[in-house]
């Protein structure tokens, strides 16, 4: 809504003159903003903050997590490690298999690359945990497609993917690094297979989160409150939970 003193400016003074009103309005005052050690052009940590302590996005990634443990049990799939299975999953696990892309990982009993799965049986999985491997695979309509063949009937995927983060330069090297995502591209994408009505989608973080995860700070040096604050403007981790219903493939 347009005040009194805004008519009078707009009626009175040229677009340049409001403009330079303008900027004795804001706070700080332009070019008072203290910036202290995050001025600097390299960030404060580059692996992410784990020399520092736990990442801010794996903070984000086990609260969710840890809201649906529930769906972690029977036979579960995980991406390179079984260690959220075990966490998350404890004495509901039956079996736990863990799929790698490529030979070398000890942890992997299935080996794969999932945008060529078709050998791969379906309808075997209770639970999919997929934490941060989408951003890391060009053809996700195929893992997506994938993932969901591969889940029984009623079992859930338990998916993160970054929302804001900076290059993992490893992943670009080795195989690449194509992806950010909203809470509404995650939305779509995964509806196309397991239908609407069959996904929820979580967004985390706010802007102190955001660069704090740029700079390579940890968990331990921001409050929870300020870890658990949401800004839908900052979308700093995205987690989806899809469930696979229908009968048997």
């Amino acid at each position: 809504m347009i005040n009194k003193f805004q008519l009078l400016a707009r009626r009175y003074l040229s677009r340049e003159a409001r403009r330079r009103l303008a900027r004795l309005a804001v706070w700080p005052p332009v070019g008072w903003v203290r910036f202290g050690d995050l001025r600097r052009l390299k960030p404060i940590s580059s692996d992410y903050g784990n020399s520092r302590g736990l990442e801010i996005d794996r903070y984000y990634i086990e609260k969710f997590l840890s809201e649906f443990s529930a769906d972690v049990r029977g036979h579960v799939l995980e991406v390179k490690h079984n260690t959220y299975t075990t966490k998350y999953g404890g004495d509901r696990v039956m079996k736990s298999d863990v799929l790698h892309p490529v030979e070398g990982n000890l942890d992997a009993t299935i080996v794969a690359d999932l945008t060529k799965a078709e050998h791969l049986p379906s309808n075997v999985f209770d639970a999919i945990i997929f934490t941060q491997t989408l951003q890391v695979i060009y053809d996700i309509r195929t893992v997506i497609a994938a993932l969901h063949r591969m889940l029984k009937p009623g079992g859930v995927l338990l998916a993160t993917a970054s929302g804001m983060a900076q290059l993992s330069l490893e992943d670009f090297d080795r195989w690449g690094e194509y992806w950010r995502f909203t809470s509404q591209s995650a939305r779509l994408l995964f509806e196309e297979e397991f239908g609407v009505g069959n996904i929820s989608v979580r967004a985390y973080g706010n802007v102190l989160a955001a660069i704090s995860f740029l700079e390579g700070l940890a968990v331990e040096d921001l409050k929870k409150e300020e870890l658990d604050a949401v800004d839908r403007a900052y979308e700093v981790l995205i987690a989806i939970r899809a469930i696979k219903v229908g009968n048997a493939e």
